[in-house]
């Protein structure tokens, strides 16, 4: 029996946009404003979706389970199973004293935390979007500040607001390969026009990065480096993304960056070197943060040590990224397990798609491809290199599995709510209430795939949520439709930040338990600013000449 999603069972869009945004409020307001623990406040979030879906939106209660019970699985892997064998790393560094040896090495290229966040934070962050994506580099990049004595907040809350300009690119452009198929877009033009609107938002997001860690007068400061770091970044995803293809813009345009900064840093350093791990004016886990170590000195070889894990793990997240791999592996072992009573029972209905179709839940158990059996193994390697002992490999593995259970029932909790209001239909309610703006549909349009991604955690998932939308719409309007699908992929990103897994790998990575809602509190203001920054560019780029220039129809 197959089940109509409903997008205004009240027949009164207020009414029914009102009780579609009652799960996430509720998750929302218990993780940032009533300091609920991760794992309870996304229980309560879970529990308000199933009785929104089950008696407003009408969805039959035992499909309600399924896709619940379906986006949990989806959570443990790829999400959860990232987050464990990263942590599992580095708790293996740590132990071994690498991480100080590491803070060594990095302090030979810049004393100063600015520096440090923009190689770390952006750069090598960008990296890991481009090649894996799905939690992996915030995962890394929090990870590895916390070794080097940056504040839990700093680490934590700087890590995701970096990780916003690589996003519609990630996974070796996942996202917008996604868009074009599911949607009917045409690959290169779409990639070509999120090329046109990113590469402002890559320039802006490192002044703005540090901004928000020590302030405009220190940003001021080392504005020639970063200002390097942008454009070295956003010029090559422009030419990448318009003559090329998405695959490998982030990957060529984070190594272009990084070894720019590098570069330039060798002939350039600032007068006042920044020491300070925590953010300015944000002191809440300042007495947590570990103070720099200085006036140590390391051998070549024990630099080459400490890096050696890292460097195996940035060559199996990559080379696991790539498609051949992937194939090869999906094919070695990859078994697909169809949601009997949820798969094919779910009908998604015009104005969202010009005809009905049914959407698919096939759970596959891509064990082998997945990212994170990347990462256990360069761990394991690494861990070997690191002189350790098989049995002392497998207890550091049992304790990091003890230290993050939380995490990682949270992750289960948060994939089913969103898992849920996509299946239920509760998505795409708000998304439609974004569609009736008229004249002011570019702007909010652009706010969609920023929902988009807070409520799924993935700019890909957005995508297929609401790309098919865009371009109806887009098209109602007299509007360019690649315009707005690369819309809802580049203000998308900017709700990456805010996602709920996104912020519980963040506090996972820098052990920084039960603070969720203190990260929440303080990267929301910076998502919902430079989404509305990007809306603001997306309706230049419809309405104003010569910005008109750079649509693509």
């Amino acid at each position: 029996m197959t089940w109509n999603q409903v997008y205004d069972p009240f027949g009164n869009m207020v009414i029914s946009t009102l009780l579609a945004a009652i799960p996430v409020v509720v998750m929302l307001v218990a993780l940032g404003f009533m300091h609920i623990k991760a794992h309870i406040a996304a229980g309560m979030g879970l529990i308000a979706a199933v009785l929104v879906a089950v008696v407003a939106y009408g969805m039959p209660a035992e499909m309600a389970g399924k896709a619940a019970m379906y986006g949990g699985f989806t959570g443990l892997l790829p999400i959860g199973w990232i987050v464990l064998n990263i942590i599992f790393l580095q708790q293996l560094a740590e132990q071994n004293g690498s991480f100080k040896v590491l803070q060594a090495s990095l302090s030979g290229i810049t004393d100063d935390r600015r520096l440090q966040l923009l190689l770390i934070a952006f750069c090598f962050g960008a990296f890991f979007e481009g090649a894996a994506g799905f939690g992996t580099p915030v995962a890394v990049t929090a990870g590895i500040l916390i070794g080097l004595g940056f504040s839990p907040l700093a680490a934590s809350g700087l890590s995701l607001i970096a990780n916003t300009a690589p996003v519609a690119f990630g996974a070796l452009g996942t996202p917008v390969i996604t868009l074009a198929k599911v949607h009917g877009y045409d690959l290169m033009e779409v990639t070509a026009m999120i090329g046109r609107q990113l590469p402002f938002f890559s320039l802006l997001v490192p002044f703005w990065l540090i901004w928000a860690f020590a302030g405009r007068k220190a940003m001021m400061e080392i504005w020639p480096a970063i200002l390097v770091t942008g454009l070295s970044f956003a010029i090559p995803q422009y030419l990448v993304s318009n003559f090329i293809g998405p695959e490998l813009v982030d990957i060529i345009a984070a190594i272009v960056s990084m070894v720019s900064l590098i570069l330039f840093l060798r002939v350039w350093q600032p007068k006042k070197i920044w020491t300070s791990p925590s953010i300015k004016g944000h002191d809440i886990s300042a007495h947590e943060a570990k103070p720099q170590v200085k006036g140590e000195k390391y051998t070549r070889e024990e630099t080459i040590q400490a890096w050696i894990p890292w460097a195996i793990l940035t060559v199996f997240v990559f080379v696991w990224g790539l498609p051949p791999v992937k194939a090869f592996l999906n094919n070695l072992f990859a078994p697909k397990f169809v949601i009997e009573g949820l798969h094919n029972l779910i009908m998604k209905v015009p104005p969202v798609v010009p005809t009905p179709h049914p959407e698919s839940a096939i759970y596959v158990l891509n064990l082998l491809s997945a990212t994170g059996t990347g990462i256990l193994l360069a761990a394991i390697i690494g861990a070997l290199i690191m002189k350790y002992k098989p049995m002392e490999i497998v207890r550091t593995f049992g304790r990091t599995f003890w230290l993050v259970r939380y995490s990682l029932m949270t992750i289960v909790l948060m994939l089913g709510l969103g898992t849920l209001t996509r299946y239920s239909g509760t998505d795409t309610t708000l998304g439609l209430a974004f569609a009736n703006s008229g004249v002011f549909y570019p702007f909010f349009g652009t706010l969609m795939g920023w929902i988009g991604v807070a409520m799924t955690g993935s700019d890909t998932a957005s995508n297929v949520l609401f790309g098919g939308m865009q371009k109806v719409a887009a098209e109602q309007l007299g509007l360019s439709p690649n315009l707005m699908g690369a819309a809802n992929s580049s203000g998308g990103v900017m709700g990456k930040m805010i996602d709920a897994q996104s912020i519980v790998v963040a506090s996972t990575a820098t052990r920084w338990f039960n603070h969720e809602g203190d990260i929440l509190r303080y990267v929301f203001f910076h998502s919902i600013a430079l989404a509305c920054l990007v809306g603001g560019f997306v309706t230049l780029q419809a309405y104003v000449w010569p910005f008109t220039l750079m649509v693509i129809h």
